[in-house]
């Protein structure tokens, strides 16, 4: 088989796919001033794009798979040209709709407004859909400064991704609209999906990816407990099928092992103690497969 081609978005997306791709196994090694990461993998190569453009290449055939905000996606309008393979639920955002925070909506929509924007395609069906005439202005980033609590400002609506808000915050702006949700997602192009080798592969890589993300959701567990309490203990303890359960020796009671989602150990530690576990050990997983 050829070499599967990879595109990587620079910036936060690249940080987060590169730690992904170093958990499974797979390391990479970005040489200054190239575009193209070494890998310890035969069958890959890789290369490192802005993020706006790689699902664009990728929908051209120039990759076989991208990692790419769902918004850049929807933004470039090839979202039907390309077939989603995970969300892999790094970096989640929100597209939104903000105004300085002493104007008032109604009344701005019924204005002639300028929208300042990095999302030129999203803002335009957004006005639409609103009815609103407004003149989309391009930013090219930064784009939180064209929007201020003034009547002579650049622009009067921003649209901009955003996790907590806290930028619009201070820059005292409020959100009136979400046009919609994004996180960085695994992609391939339709072309890589009908070569049965190539699809392989990029399921097999999701696979790989799915095993370190649920192991990062997990712990695992391990407890003594003694015969008396045993019965107990097993029925409150959660696992993924079933606790894993071996005699101490002595015969003194059993060691029991589970693994647990780690929203779930706050809670849950205090009961085993309560149903009788002692010696209880926490400790991090690398990969889960089911």
């Amino acid at each position: 088989m050829e070499k599967l081609k990879i595109l990587l978005a620079k910036g936060r997306i690249y940080e987060s796919v590169y730690e992904l791709f170093s958990d499974v196994g797979i390391s990479l090694k970005l040489p200054d001033r190239t575009y193209f990461p070494i890998t310890n993998q035969k069958d890959l190569a890789f290369q490192v794009v802005k993020p706006q453009i790689a699902s664009v290449l990728l929908a051209a055939n120039k990759a076989d798979i991208a990692f790419s905000g769902k918004d850049w996606v929807f933004e470039n309008g090839v979202e039907d040209s390309l077939v989603e393979i995970m969300d892999l639920g790094f970096d989640p955002v929100r597209v939104v709709a903000a105004i300085p925070e002493d104007f008032d909506y109604e009344e701005l929509a019924k204005k002639n407004v300028t929208i300042a924007t990095e999302y030129q395609n999203l803002s335009k069906k957004w006005v639409e859909a609103k009815k609103i005439n407004g003149t989309i202005f391009r930013t090219w980033g930064t784009s939180e400064g064209f929007v201020q609590n003034t009547e002579d400002s650049i622009a009067q609506i921003l649209i901009d991704n955003t996790s907590t808000g806290s930028s619009l915050k201070a820059n005292r702006l409020k959100i009136v609209d979400t046009l919609m949700e994004s996180s960085t997602r695994m992609y391939a192009s339709k072309e890589a999906m009908a070569d049965p080798e190539k699809k392989q592969k990029i399921l097999e890589l999701k696979m790989l990816f799915s095993a370190v993300l649920d192991a990062r959701d997990r712990v695992m567990l391990e407890m003594n407990v003694s015969k008396e309490k045993f019965d107990t203990l097993v029925k409150a303890i959660p696992s993924m099928r079933s606790p894993t359960v071996s005699p101490l020796f002595g015969d003194s009671g059993y060691a029991v092992k589970t693994a647990v989602k780690k929203s779930e150990v706050p809670v849950l530690l205090p009961k085993l103690k309560e149903f009788g576990a002692t010696d209880i050990l926490e400790y991090e997983l690398r990969k889960v497969m089911s």
